[in-house]
């Protein structure tokens, strides 16, 4: 079996799209997901599926989501490997002064289009540093996030939809998703 995680965007925020964990968790074990957890109150769901599931499972939780909820939140999946790679491939690493807190990884749907990339690259009057490696934005934020209006910029630009998460998010979930890689 494989380990993912599945990052469910705008659920529990601001009082809108409210889901609690348990039933959350239920959903996701209809799909027959094994081994399912969810770490904080934000959409962050880990679990164990067979590798073959994981193709288009993110469309089959935004189903069960909106079937149970009434509403259908955007969903990536990202296996523990696609994890430990976008990890690896940060370019923030190393760099001295990088707060965790205000370094974000947008995990997109898709890989955008090379024009799309190309114009957001070009993009130059905001304060945040950008990278983007594939499906994975990095955006640290030297001023806080709370403000910023790149995030909603970056996906308008790109077309295609994500949802972020901070780096201790993103390290945190690696770390479940490899302790259910051990339980195999």
């Amino acid at each position: 079996m494989t380990a993912a995680v599945a990052l469910i965007r705008a659920i529990n925020v601001g009082g809108r799209n409210m889901i609690r964990m348990e039933a959350l968790r239920a959903a996701h074990e209809g799909l027959g997901l094994v081994d399912v957890q969810t770490y904080v109150q934000s959409g962050n769901v880990i679990f164990r599926a067979q590798p073959a599931a994981v193709k288009n499972l993110g469309r089959r939780i935004e189903d069960a989501i909106e079937k149970g909820h009434g509403f259908r939140p955007g969903v990536v999946v990202r296996t523990a490997e696609e994890l430990r790679g976008a990890i690896a491939l940060n370019p923030f690493a190393g760099r001295k002064r990088i707060e965790p807190a205000k370094l974000l990884v947008i995990f997109l749907i898709a890989e955008p289009d090379p024009a799309a990339a190309e114009k957001l690259r070009a993009i130059q009057d905001v304060p945040e540093e950008f990278h983007l490696i594939g499906r994975d934005l990095y955006i640290y934020f030297p001023n806080g996030q709370g403000r910023s209006k790149f995030p909603p910029l970056a996906e308008k630009t790109l077309k295609t939809p994500g949802t972020g998460r901070n780096w201790n998010t993103v390290t945190k979930l690696l770390e479940m998703a490899e302790a259910l890689e051990g339980q195999r």
